[in-house]
């Protein structure tokens, strides 16, 4: 049985840190217009420097998707 190499391994996780990775997934689950259960998970594996780069566009689309659900929901009328 080979082992693996080291050094391979090494390469894998400096391009890793180098390029990143990014996993979102969200799931809602709801039985008769009922909310149930919501799961929201975010992982994000980069460098200082990659996270930098995108950091300020994140943000803004972060932003911009509360502003939609803002203008989206209803108002109370009194």
């Amino acid at each position: 049985m080979a082992q693996p190499d080291s050094s391979s391994l090494a390469e894998v996780l400096d391009r890793v840190l180098d390029k990143g990775v990014v996993v979102d997934a969200y799931a809602r689950i709801s039985l008769v217009g009922i909310e149930i259960l919501t799961v929201e998970a975010r992982v994000v594996v980069a460098s200082v420097d990659t996270f930098l780069h995108y950091a300020e566009e994140i943000a803004k689309i972060e932003q911009a998707e509360l502003t939609a659900g803002a203008e989206a929901a209803p108002t109370p009328e009194a």
